[in-house]
């Protein structure tokens, strides 16, 4: 008689470095730090740094506690590593400049506010040590010329930079998407709720199109669920809006995947355009969220011309797949093809480039302007739709 092997507790993937962090102070802590706050030195941050209080709160960025001291900091720009050698990709900083700089003392505390003038973290200095911008735009972002967005942005910043670890009395205040901002715990507890041991993330800042559903598809055959986990954080003038894109998210979704094989949900983070570097803060920060493999297309949060197509996946070869603990799942550029009748990519279609539907950003941007619908191998027509409707509404 056959037996029937009882399954194996779900054990889900550990958050990086082993621990999830929580940075939110709750009760007579979150009221004390208020109170403190009163008399420290006072720094604004730009959308950006608020973001990054909000990853850094919620254990989205484990194991980080705070704002990058100089150890790490240089760690991570020269090596892609922290301090105590755990691979990390991207510094997460906060600057001062002038008068206030000089008074700020290592070992004091500041208090971080928002553009608004809302309190949101109480930053314990541990670093103050001067920026080099230069620097750090070379070794991060490859480039700079600070026409790259995240170079430009590098240079909006003081001359010196504060480190340590910071306790956050308040999120940056959101309006919107709430039923899908899940904290890392959250998410976890969804998976985990769905008995989802195989949770492959695919991180977007545009809308859905044909090529990005194939490589959800193909990573969902081998994975228990999707999680859909758009960018919502500070992008650049020219990408589409968010709430544009996550229109597009649910349509596609409600319409095309199975309700229960796909959770979406929102990431707070704002876009560096780091390309490589930023494939492995991607995958990093989906790992804390409990997914198991990171889907990384060709030109993986890149800019213009700054990277090359593939520099996304080779920049993993530079780590141990178990010191990353998290799996790439690498496409090649995928496209639909007339003769194979279906969607592929380089890796399994033997036609050439005649055979295959593909159109350039600039073109499709022009087609929506315009009321033209792509065509249907590229995108699928209730996206077209939504897009059109959004840019007439701009004009």
């Amino acid at each position: 008689m056959a037996t029937t092997l009882t399954p194996a507790p779900i054990r889900q993937i550990a958050p990086h470095g082993g621990k999830l962090v929580n940075r939110l102070l709750t009760g007579d802590a979150r009221t004390e730090a208020i109170a403190a706050a009163a008399e420290l030195p006072r720094i604004v941050l730009d959308e950006r740094e608020a973001s990054d209080v909000e990853i850094i709160a919620v254990g989205a960025v484990s194991p980080i506690t705070g704002f990058f001291n100089a150890d790490d900091y240089r760690g991570v720009v020269d090596n892609m590593r922290l301090a105590n050698g755990l691979p990390w990709s991207i510094p997460l900083t906060v600057s001062t400049a002038g008068d206030q700089a000089a008074s700020i003392k290592e070992g004091s505390r500041v208090a971080l506010y928002d553009g608004s003038g809302v309190l949101l973290a109480i930053l314990h200095v541990e670093s103050k040590f001067r920026h080099d911008k230069a620097h750090e735009a070379k070794h991060v972002y490859g480039t700079e010329d600070q026409a790259h967005p995240g170079v430009a942005a590098i240079y909006t910043k003081g001359d010196f930079l504060l480190g340590g670890p910071i306790d956050v009395v308040n999120l940056p205040a959101h309006d919107d998407f709430e039923q899908y901002r899940l904290t890392p715990e959250q998410s976890r507890a969804e998976f985990l709720n769905r008995g989802w041991r195989r949770i492959v993330a695919f991180q977007t800042r545009n809308p859905i199109h044909r090529a990005h559903e194939y490589m959800q598809k193909v990573a969902m055959e081998i994975c228990d669920g999707l999680f859909l986990h758009p960018l919502v954080g500070a992008t650049k003038g020219d990408d589409v809006s968010p709430e544009l894109r996550m229109e597009t998210y649910e349509k596609i979704v409600s319409t095309y995947y199975p309700a229960d094989r796909v959770v979406i949900g929102v990431n707070p983070a704002a876009m560096r355009y780091a390309g490589p570097r930023e494939a492995v803060f991607h995958a990093l920060i989906r790992k804390n969220y409990g997914c198991t493999h990171f889907i990384v297309g060709r030109d993986h949060a890149g800019v213009g011309n700054y990277y090359g197509t593939f520099d996304a996946h080779h920049i993993f070869d530079n780590f141990e797949a178990a010191e990353l603990g998290i799996t790439p799942l690498f496409f090649d550029y995928t496209f639909f093809c007339r003769e194979c009748g279906n969607m592929a990519s380089v890796k399994t279609c033997p036609h050439d480039k005649s055979h295959h539907v593909t159109l350039s950003g600039t073109k499709v941007r022009e087609m929506l302007v315009a009321g033209q619908v792509p065509p249907a191998e590229f995108s699928r027509a209730e996206v077209a739709e939504i897009l059109i409707r959004g840019y007439s509404n701009q004009s």
